[in-house]
């Protein structure tokens, strides 16, 4: 953050006043916004117990001498917006300006910082002890994570009284600003290119498989999650590579911040060191001849100015991690420029190129079928015009062409010969012009056989989430204002299948792709609606539930549902990328097998 931007996010920008011999839990009060808002205060007593140099530059500091209040902080960030003067062990007295800073803006709906800014300090000495951390571990964390907020201030929590003993979040805000540590902490979350892991200190709470933390309810929060990062810069100390089910060892310690991108954030001035914890991406094992295998990937923006390396990661997860299904639906394809924004909206290059990549990698040669949609109209990258395709291995399965379908012109559902569905156009588009599927991408459904008998697979990209409140939010519980397209969404595609079991009511139907909602969401309950799906996430151990991971908790995100008429199947996520640091693309593909 840039001094520039400074008042952008301050709530308390213009001081009005003057304050002598206040403290530091003084400033922080016994709520989330600080009772000296907008006021000047001087002569500020503490010992600075980390600086940080880049990004939002200054130094935090803590009162050696705290009160008896547990609800109220020790610590506080003074924001210099230049490199600090000073150095870890300075006791300082400062005069600044109390605000509370929003990361990301107020309309962000996350919390704010407490903070000094414009400050005038005075280095008393150096080389002092520094207070002792507040160690954070299972024991230390309640089990709540936070209270549910005042209706009076359209859920926000900002102004309760903090209850640290009782909500995880008021904890972590009654230590906001003072050294935490945390003691051979599981990573949760893989290590990103910002120089940033995540770690839980409840290292049985909702397990999973691969050692992280699942998101199993809007309930399981997981408060034990922690984002860390180094006061250390990288050019002196890279940052550690760090997959999920990988241990922080030893102690990390510093000062507990907040930001937009995770929420609580130990700056560690003591990084630990990371030990492997073994985890190796999966493989599903290969489809019997007598079964046909489904499978959903999303590529993330594939383009054909991505590199070599990239198509052939991702081709060799197709053949090796996924065994080569059947058919593969794949989302996020963008157009043949990719994201500049010129027009075009053919994929004919992009797919050339991936499935060349997956024959060169020893697969099958996937032939293709999608619709093209219109230009700017179904989300994405500004230019790059994603959607969903079709690929089929034509010598396992055949594609039932039935041309006329494109991105206005929807598919329909008919009855063909007694007792049979079909659609009117394959590929073709569900439901094109319903209002459901604004600036967000259409369904493809297609027409298959494998083995004398039609599948029907409908392949999709729901609305993203963009627009949600996060977690660690100042409104509780937070809205999820995105979902209720994706449930328009869900209900379009659920009577969508059901016009095609009320023509065949034995029809195998496979609804799949990145729903871009949980398996526990209204979303999945409107697909699932009468009967029409099932989801075959279901079928799995909880623990082996997530298909994607977010601010260190395993999520599902990309879903299989099917039909009455599939019976029995086999279905296997495929860990392979979003608990890793080093990633082809940020989702886990899914298969799903069975025998017509």
């Amino acid at each position: 953050m840039l001094a520039a931007g400074l008042c952008a996010g301050l709530l308390g920008a213009q001081p009005s006043s003057a304050a002598e011999g206040v403290r530091v839990h003084d400033i922080q009060g016994t709520t989330r916004l600080s009772p000296y808002a907008g006021q000047h205060v001087t002569d500020v007593p503490g010992v600075v117990t980390g600086v940080r140099t880049y990004g939002s530059r200054g130094f935090w500091m803590q009162d050696p001498r705290p009160d008896r209040d547990p609800a109220t902080s020790e610590g506080v960030f003074v924001y210099t917006g230049s490199a600090p003067g000073v150095a870890v062990g300075d006791s300082v007295l400062v005069a600044g300006d109390v605000g509370e800073y929003y990361y990301g803006g107020a309309g962000s709906g996350g919390q704010s910082v407490t903070q000094l800014s414009r400050p005038d300090v005075t280095v008393l000495s150096s080389g002092n002890a520094l207070p002792a951390p507040v160690t954070l571990d299972a024991r230390s964390v309640p089990d709540r994570y936070a209270p549910d907020g005042d209706p009076a201030a359209d859920g926000g929590i900002e102004g309760l009284t903090l209850r640290p003993r009782r909500y995880a979040l008021d904890l972590y805000e009654s230590l906001e600003g003072m050294s935490v540590s945390v003691t051979d902490a599981p990573v949760v979350g893989p290590s990103t290119p910002y120089y940033e892991l995540w770690v839980t200190v409840e290292p049985h709470r909702n397990r999973t498989a691969g050692g992280g933390t699942r998101y199993a309810s809007y309930s399981a929060q997981n408060g034990g999650r922690l984002k860390v990062e180094s006061l250390t810069p990288v050019t002196q100390r890279p940052f550690p590579e760090a997959d999920v089910g990988d241990v922080l060892a030893g102690t990390t310690t510093g000062p507990l911040d907040y930001d937009e991108f995770g929420g609580y954030t130990l700056a560690a001035r003591t990084l630990g060191d990371v030990t492997d914890g073994g985890r190796a991406p999966e493989r599903t094992r290969a489809q019997r001849r007598d079964e046909l295998a489904v499978a959903t990937y999303n590529v993330e923006n594939l383009a054909p100015s991505d590199s070599p390396e990239k198509y052939e990661r991702l081709a060799t997860a197709v053949v090796d991690a996924l065994a080569s299904p059947d058919i593969l639906a794949v989302e996020e394809i963008q157009d043949d420029s990719g994201t500049e924004d010129d027009g075009t909206v053919t994929a004919g290059e992009t797919l050339r190129r991936f499935t060349d990549a997956i024959a060169a990698a020893g697969g099958p040669r996937y032939e293709w079928r999608l619709i093209d949609p219109e230009d700017g109209a179904d989300g994405g990258q500004p230019g790059g015009n994603i959607r969903t395709a079709f690929l089929f291995d034509p010598e396992r399965v055949s594609f039932t062409d039935r041309p006329g379908g494109d991105a206005v012109t929807g598919t329909e559902v008919v009855r063909a010969g007694r007792g049979d569905a079909a659609l009117t156009y394959s590929p073709g588009r569900v439901a094109p012009a319903d209002g459901a599927w604004e600036d967000s991408r259409k369904p493809l459904a297609g027409e298959f056989v494998f083995r004398g008998e039609t599948v029907f697979v409908i392949a999709n990209h729901f609305a993203s989430k963009g627009g949600d409140e996060p977690l660690a939010g100042r409104f509780q519980p937070p809205a999820r204002a995105s979902e209720e397209q994706r449930v328009r969404q869900g209900e379009v595609v659920n009577a969508f299948v059901r016009a095609i079991e009320a023509a065949d009511r034995d029809a195998a139907v496979v609804v799949l792709g990145d729903i871009n909602d949980f398996e526990f969401s209204g979303t999945t309950r409107a697909l699932t609606a009468h009967g029409a799906l099932r989801t075959a996430v279901a079928s799995l151990p909880p623990s082996e539930r997530y298909t994607y991971l977010y601010q260190g908790n395993s999520q599902v995100l990309d879903q299989t549902l099917v039909s009455p008429g599939v019976g029995r199947f086999d279905y296997d996520i495929v860990h392979i990328n979003a608990e890793f640091a080093d990633q082809a693309s940020d989702h886990d593909p899914q298969v799903l097998r069975f025998r017509p």
